[in-house]
């Protein structure tokens, strides 16, 4: 598997791999700039169960799973890490889609309690192209 020489089983594949390990740990660090505290747990972001009195974290933290599971997907049979840089990328194709769908249903005041703190991060993390991209959106769709 991936050449670590371990038997690639789901869980390995997914979470214990020592390759895909770097990502889930920028996935926490990045819940940990939004004030969210979660277990280090992989039943979480692998099978969506998350602690007891979390259920209004749901909705900022599963995109972010979501294409965390898609990076590592994208690498699968590569001998590398995900990078932190495709995650966030990956956040902000899911992100976009949710922003348009929010404006075919006109729930933008709902979109954006849900997408704001996380999308600050997300600009402080990328790279100059990606933010002036953000701009352009924003100038664009007046965001």
């Amino acid at each position: 598997w991936r050449g670590c020489g371990k038997k690639g089983t789901l869980v390995h594949c997914w979470w214990d791999c020592k390759l895909v390990q770097p990502l889930w740990k920028a996935v926490w660090r990045f819940l940990r700039k939004l004030n969210i505290e979660l277990p280090f747990d992989p039943v979480i972001p692998l099978l969506g169960i998350y602690p007891e009195k979390t259920t209004t974290l749901k909705d900022t933290c599963t995109p972010m799973f979501i294409a965390a599971l898609l990076t590592i997907t994208k690498t699968w049979k590569q001998p590398k890490c995900p990078s932190t840089e495709e995650w966030i990328q990956k956040m902000w194709s899911i992100y976009t889609m949710e922003y348009y769908s929010a404006i075919k249903k006109n729930e933008i005041p709902a979109f954006l309690a849900t997408c704001m703190d996380p999308e600050t991060i997300m600009l402080s993390e990328v790279s100059h192209t990606m933010r002036h991209q953000h701009q352009m959106l924003s100038l664009t769709c007046g965001i």
